[in-house]
């Protein structure tokens, strides 16, 4: 196959269309934009940003010139990312490109177009039948997997189980070795409580739960440590002695994350048939259509992408 990547467009209300005519220069030749023509069109005349001819701009969805209105929150455009999203994801199952790449929808756009699913991870682990996924973020050396990610904060104990928290340490692990290319990855494990639970003093889970989980990836031969108190494990940059973190919860883990690495940050879905990333912000609603949006973070989407796909083959 070769290295050519389909994007999908994302909310055409927020900075996912100028993002990709900004990004575009750095695309495979042949790599197939998922998204409407007239929307493209729309974005590349008023930004004055060109469309590069040797990229298939595939009309996935039809949209009426009307409807395009930068930071506007509409089911009509939440709809059309998640067309856009069925395309790409049938093109790539049928062998049409190699990895790939979202741009941001928004969740309540999409709720509002009628989807019960809170995000793309969720959206994709449906449409491949993918029993298991997992979210990482990845900047540099910097990449933290993810126990639980979008629920609630008042359900995630229910998902904090021994085996739960030992499967997300195994396809950390084995992205870190398949996607990464690193043999013999270390491991950081956080705890759930604060201060990871002081001995059991502020909660027990660390005890019953997380512990047992680290310890049990050993038997894979799997290097695990902790579980470490979240607050001091990056206030003391720790995370540079590890090659992957495994944060307990959304907030627990992108928090830090976006602090350290918001412009340059990648997220990348393990557990999926086929390659997925996507840059780590959302719409940005505030400044779409204004011609200011950072397109750094999709510049690394892209290329993470094209590194796992040469890691891989």
């Amino acid at each position: 196959m070769s290295a050519t990547l389909a994007l999908t467009m994302g909310d055409f209300n927020g900075i996912g269309p100028e993002i990709i005519l900004k990004s575009a220069h750095i695309l495979p030749s042949g790599s197939v934009v998922f998204g409407s023509i007239e929307v493209f069109e729309h974005y590349s005349r008023i930004l004055g940003l060109p469309m590069r001819s040797d990229i298939r701009w595939e009309n996935s969805v039809s949209v009426d010139p009307t409807e395009i209105q930068p930071g506007v929150l509409s089911p009509v455009a939440g709809e059309a990312s998640m067309a856009c999203i069925r395309a790409a994801v049938k093109h790539c199952l049928d062998g049409g490109c190699a990895a790939m790449v979202t741009a941001p929808i928004s969740k309540e756009a999409i709720s509002k177009a009628g989807y019960d699913v809170p995000g793309h991870t969720e959206y994709l682990q449906r449409l491949t039948a993918s029993p298991h996924v997992g979210m990482i973020l990845a900047s540099g050396g910097l990449r933290v997997g993810l126990v639980t990610i979008h629920v609630s904060l008042s359900s995630i104990f229910t998902h904090i189980t021994k085996d739960n928290v030992l499967h997300h340490i195994v396809m950390l692990y084995n992205s870190l070795r398949r996607d990464f290319g690193i043999n013999a990855p270390r491991i950081a494990v956080l705890g759930l409580n604060p201060h990871a639970g002081d001995g059991g003093v502020l909660g027990k889970e660390e005890i019953t739960v997380i512990s047992p989980a680290i310890k049990e990836s050993h038997v894979f031969g799997i290097q695990a440590f902790g579980p470490f108190p979240a607050d001091g494990f990056f206030g003391n940059k720790m995370y540079e002695a590890y090659d992957g973190v495994l944060a307990m919860y959304h907030d627990q883990g992108l928090i830090p994350f976006k602090t350290i690495a918001f412009h340059d940050g990648v997220n990348i879905t393990s557990g999926l048939p086929i390659i997925r990333t996507s840059p780590d912000h959302g719409t940005a609603f505030a400044i779409a259509g204004k011609g200011v949006a950072n397109s750094a973070s999709l510049q690394s989407a892209i290329q993470a992408s094209l590194t796992i796909l040469s890691n891989r083959q």
